[in-house]
Parts: structure tokens; C-alpha cells; sequence
């Protein structure tokens, strides 16, 4: 019996690890069949595989896929800087100098797609490897430093803005090998200019001579300056008494000349003036006539206005006596006429409480009101 329980329970240790060893099998399988938000930095591109081979180049993002061995690789779009130091070149003219250069190197970028794809199968290690970059790229400067200081004298190389080409030569060479590789490279600069101690021996001695010559012309010049300084110094003496003289006249004659132009000017001052005040009394006096003629115009549109409606109110009057005109034409033609419209003015000037008296004439009427026992004088009822 107990053997029988120890047989059950290898048999079941025995399947559990069968059953772990398929489980770990299939995990490793399938993370070929798959990935999930896989980040791809802002510093990176990522190469996506399908079926292991370059299905698309993309950007910063987070990305996933299915599929037949699908896989996202990031690369490093960041510059690696890389230095270079090389002690043993030769110039064209057979001089020896070391350089030390510096500068950037950058892998291709999102925009460089076709370059991934054709180069990624060559140089894989080298866009995932930075140390293995900056080996090749240190590679390249140290082929270019050699072309450029091999083309190159001694003073070319090391002597002003000669550096500067020379920078720029070692910088176009690189980045001519550089390509080749889908590689950038940029912010070359050359740090360090390295010379042997023969060379710089030489140099110092070259430069003391230099300074040394450079010295005996100075002190040959300093004293043919000190002759011509005293020599000088007494020509100048000589030529100050001169000058003094010749001031002194001068100053006399600028002095004469200053008085002529004074009074010059002073009388150029005064007609001036008279001009002015000439130029005022006239303006004065065609004020003056201005405000005159304005006047006479005032008053002559005055008079012009007062005649319009002097006439215009002749007008008024004789179209308003016009209907009487007529009306005195028609009673003089018509007496009878006349004496109806008379009668007729008379009869309707009365009103049925009107009193008529009559008086003989040279007499004045006496006024009677109405009263108790008093009766009109004529009865004007119809």
C-alpha cells in the first residue's frame, strides 16, 4: 500500500512538471505571435517586424500588433558624442602633429525609413550598441584627421583660422564615411592641437628668433626715431618762431576781416529791419482797404436786399388792390349797381333791435333807451 501512494505521488510530481515546462513552452512561443502597447520614446524610432522581417519605421508612441513573429525594436534617434585622439600624423610637409577631435554622431531618424530598412540587415548591432557606434565612428574621424592634415602644411594646420578649415575638413570627411553607414555627424570641433617636444623646441626657437629680430628692427627703428625726434625738435623750434609770426599776422588779418563782416552784418541787420517794418505798414494798410471793401460789399448787398423787398412789397400791394380795382371799375360803370350794394350794407348793418332816430341836420340826437312806456321811433320788422 505504501508503495502504491509513494508510486501515485512521483507519477503526479512527474506530470506537474511536464505541465509547468509545457506552460513556460508556450509562453515563450507566443509572445512571437504578439506584443501589447509596447512605448517608443520621444528620443527613438521604432522597427516594427512582421514574420521577421521590416514592416514599418515609426515614431514616438505606444504601439501592438498580431501576427506570425511580430516584434517592436526601439532605436536611439539621441546624439552619442564621440572624442578622438591621435598623436602620430604627418603634414604635407613633413611635419609631425597630433590632433584631438570631438563632436556628435546620430543613428537615423524618423524621417530616414528607406535608410533603416536598407541598412538594418548590415549594421543592426551598431544602431542598438552605442559603445560599438562610437568605436566605428572614432574610426572614421582618426581616417579623416589623416586625409585633412596629410593635405595640409605645418602653418596650415595649426596656425588661425587655418584650424578652422581644418575642422571643417575633418567634419565633410566624416560625414562622407559616416553616410555609408545611415549615420550623422555633426558639432565637429578640434579641441587640441598636439605637438611633439622636438616640434615645439623647434617652434620656441623659431619664435625667439623671430622675437629677437623683431627686437633689433625695433631698436634700429627707435633710434633713427630718437635722430629724427631731435632733429624734428629743432626744425620745430625754428619753425615755431616761424609760425608765431605768421600767426600773429594772421590773427591781425581774421581780426580785420571779423570787424568787415560785423559791420556787414549790422547793416545787414538794419535793412532788414526797415524791410520789416515796411513789409508791416503794408500788410497794415491792405488790412485797412480789405475791411473797407468788405464794408462797401456789406452795405451794397444791404441796399440791393432793401430794394428786392421794396419791390417785392410793391408787388404785395398792387396784387392786393388788384380785386378792389376791380370791384371800384364795376360800381363806376354801374351806378345802379353801386346803389344796391348800398341799400344792401345799409339793410344788413341793422339788426331787429336797432333804433333809428332822425334828427334835422345841425342837430345832435338825443340817445333814448328802452323803457316803460317808450316805443321805438321806427319799426324796422319787415
Amino acid at each position: 500500500m505504501l508503495n502504491r501512494v509513494k508510486a501515485i505521488g512521483g507519477v503526479s510530481i512527474f506530470l506537474a512538471i511536464i505541465f509547468i515546462a509545457v506552460v513556460l513552452a508556450i509562453l515563450a512561443f507566443s509572445s512571437n505571435f504578439y506584443y501589447l502597447f509596447s512605448p517608443i520614446d520621444e528620443q527613438e524610432v521604432g522597427i516594427q517586424f512582421r514574420n521577421n522581417q521590416i514592416f514599418d519605421v515609426v515614431g514616438p508612441g505606444v504601439y501592438s500588433d498580431f501576427g506570425f513573429f511580430v516584434s517592436v525594436q526601439p532605436i536611439s534617434t539621441q546624439a552619442i558624442p564621440f572624442n578622438v585622439r591621435d598623436e602620430e600624423m604627418i603634414t604635407k610637409d613633413k611635419q609631425r602633429i597630433g590632433l584631438v577631435v570631438s563632436g556628435d554622431v546620430f543613428r537615423p531618424n524618423i524621417d530616414d525609413k528607406d535608410i533603416v530598412q536598407q541598412l538594418w540587415a548590415k549594421y543592426r548591432l551598431m544602431y542598438l550598441d552605442d559603445g560599438l557606434l562610437q568605436t566605428r565612428v572614432q574610426d572614421l574621424a582618426r581616417q579623416s584627421m589623416k586625409v585633412c592634415v596629410g593635405e595640409r602644411t605645418f602653418d596650415d594646420s595649426i596656425i588661425g583660422s587655418a584650424r578652422d578649415a581644418l575642422r571643417a575638413c575633418i567634419s565633410d570627411e566624416t560625414q562622407k564615411l559616416a553616410i555609408n553607414f545611415g549615420l550623422d555627424v555633426q558639432n565637429v570641433v578640434v579641441p587640441e592641437v598636439i605637438l611633439s617636444a622636438d616640434v615645439q623646441a623647434g617652434l620656441d626657437a623659431i619664435v625667439k628668433s623671430r622675437l629677437e629680430t623683431e627686437k633689433a628692427a625695433q631698436d634700429k627703428l627707435k633710434a633713427d626715431a630718437q635722430a629724427k625726434a631731435e632733429q624734428a625738435l629743432q626744425e620745430g623750434q625754428i619753425r615755431v618762431a616761424q609760425s608765431r609770426l605768421q600767426e600773429e599776422t594772421k590773427q591781425q588779418t581774421i581780426l580785420a576781416q571779423l570787424e568787415r563782416e560785423k559791420i556787414q552784418a549790422q547793416k545787414v541787420v538794419i535793412e532788414a529791419e526797415r524791410a520789416n517794418e515796411l513789409a508791416r505798414v503794408e500788410a497794415e494798410r491792405a488790412i485797412i482797404e480789405a475791411q473797407k471793401s468788405n464794408e462797401l460789399l456789406a452795405a451794397e448787398q444791404d441796399l440791393a436786399i432793401n430794394k428786392a423787398l421794396a419791390e417785392a412789397a410793391i408787388e404785395k400791394a398792387k396784387a392786393d388792390y388788384a380785386p378792389n380795382s376791380i370791384i371800384a371799375e364795376i360800381y363806376a360803370a354801374n351806378p345802379d349797381y353801386l346803389q344796391l350794394e348800398i341799400m344792401r350794407t345799409n339793410a344788413d348793418a341793422l339788426n331787429s333791435t336797432d333804433k333809428i332816430i332822425f334828427t334835422p341836420e345841425g342837430t345832435i340826437p338825443n340817445l333814448v333807451f328802452p323803457g316803460p312806456g317808450i316805443v321805438p321811433t321806427v319799426d324796422v320788422q319787415p
